[in-house]
């Protein structure tokens, strides 16, 4: 079979492609405040092994990027708690959209349009494969978890909660 073009050039594809990492790519319907129960369920994915990338901010209003599991929250006192902060909260969409260049909904942690410090919950690496946001909403890439460590030096924590 021939290789066909990109679903989507996003800036996080076009960062995965510089940096050689391999990627699947995974368009579907796109529905408002969906999120990643939504995708996986129209993909066929467990919903643990698609990762929503959020983008929080501490007391200070410094951005950092989230990654977590699809079907778990965020427990942002544990996290505040492992970062140093004395607190972490999520960004208001607009100012998320702000930091990351990307439409809430369609946020990636590549090709970010700030430098952001990024945190993994750990149990994110022991999978052999993920799918999060390629950048844009209604698309994901499937990736080996490492890449978020190698590419982007995201630091593992343990933050998650049931949802």
């Amino acid at each position: 079979m021939a290789k066909k073009d990109h679903v989507s050039e996003t800036p996080a594809t076009a960062f995965l492609k510089a940096n050689g990492v391999a990627f699947t790519e995974h368009p579907y319907e796109y529905v408002e405040h969906g999120g990643a129960l939504h995708s996986s369920e129209v993909l066929g994915f467990d919903p643990f092994t698609v990762v929503k990338t959020l983008v929080m901010e501490d007391e200070k209003a410094r951005p950092l990027i989230v990654l977590m599991h699809g079907n778990r929250k965020v427990s942002t006192k544990n996290l505040a708690r492992q970062i140093g902060a004395k607190s972490v909260e999520p960004c208001k969409p607009e100012v998320a959209n702000r930091h990351s260049g990307y439409l809430v909904g369609g946020t990636s942690p590549f090709g970010t349009r700030k430098q952001m410090p990024v945190y993994i919950e750990e149990s994110i690496l022991a999978l052999p494969r993920i799918v999060l946001n390629g950048g844009r909403r209604g698309y994901l890439v499937g990736i080996d978890p490492q890449a978020c460590v190698q590419l982007l030096g995201a630091k593992p924590v343990q933050c998650a909660l049931a949802e």
